[in-house]
């Protein structure tokens, strides 16, 4: 990924219209279902490859792949079958989508581990035209920030924390790949009112949906006692939480501390419950 990613304010509505519908965007059953199936097609022709590929070609494919490859499809379709009904435990660590993302991060690592191409667990050349037909075909199964519904790792941090790693075209840049950038609807819903609850970091999160970061203002009668009714203002970018979970922290940015935040719910997450999967065409326009 590029060093330079565009800053974005939050406190800009079209900015926050268009995180909020990245963010159901991005843990919606179609997409999901999208990876799924750019997936298998790419399983399809990694597989026939390493059939077919000429046994005196010195760049053949690693059939050592399949297994993993083979793994990851079975835990999408698990998955799949699970997020349909609205379970979305499926994002949780070890769950069947965190760990078909997990392992797809180690197939790209090691994809093609040739010393002429491949350095310390990362691709250090534009691989050969065969091979890189493949990967074209492994990358299409892949967008950018989906771990955003993750559960947060052992630092307890949050998964989102720069609105740059969704709206600059530059975040979506890789060392040798680009992701396509979404096209956004015409018209943006408005983010809906904060009604729900307000929680701590380190809080169990006790429903599944889009969280704010906020901080909890209030006036003091000669700056000491508190007055009046507590005011939340803003504090960064939206993230999805799945229920359950721990709230997590955010990170100072000028010292890189942990801090903790409140967070207060904008939209809980009840797609699916009913096994409606709905038109979601509007997250794939060209």
């Amino acid at each position: 990924m590029t060093d330079t990613i565009e800053q974005h304010d939050m406190t800009d509505d079209a900015t926050r219209r268009r995180i909020f519908w990245l963010l159901q965007r991005l843990t919606s059953f179609s997409l999901w279902k999208r990876k799924r199936d750019a997936f298998a097609i790419f399983a399809n022709a990694y597989e026939n490859a390493v059939k077919t590929w000429p046994e005196d070609d010195p760049e053949t494919m690693p059939a050592d792949n399949l297994p993993t490859i083979f793994e990851i499809l079975a835990a999408y379709d698990q998955g799949l079958s699970e997020l349909a009904r609205g379970n979305r435990f499926v994002w949780q660590r070890g769950e069947p989508l965190q760990y078909a993302v997990d392992r797809y991060q180690h197939l790209n690592a090691y994809f093609f581990p040739h010393p002429d191409y491949w350095d310390r667990g990362a691709q250090a050349a534009a691989y050969p035209p065969k091979v890189d037909a493949l990967a074209k075909l492994l990358h299409a199964s892949e967008y950018q920030v989906e771990y955003a519904p993750f559960e947060p790792g052992h630092a307890d941090l949050a998964k989102l924390r720069s609105v740059g790693l969704l709206l600059s075209p530059n975040a979506y840049k890789h060392s040798f790949y680009t992701l396509p950038y979404p096209v956004f609807p015409a018209y943006l819903p408005e983010v809906p009112e904060a009604v729900g609850p307000v929680i701590k970091s380190g809080d169990k999160v006790p429903c599944g949906g889009i969280w704010e970061p906020v901080v909890v203002e209030q006036s003091k009668l000669l700056g000491v006692v508190p007055v009046g009714n507590r005011s939340l203002r803003g504090n960064g970018c939206f993230n999805y939480f799945i229920r359950d979970i721990r709230a997590p922290n955010l990170r100072d940015d000028d010292t890189g501390a942990l801090v903790r935040t409140h967070w207060r719910l904008l939209w809980e997450d009840k797609r699916y419950a009913d096994g409606v999967i709905p038109d979601e065409s509007q997250y794939f326009l060209e």
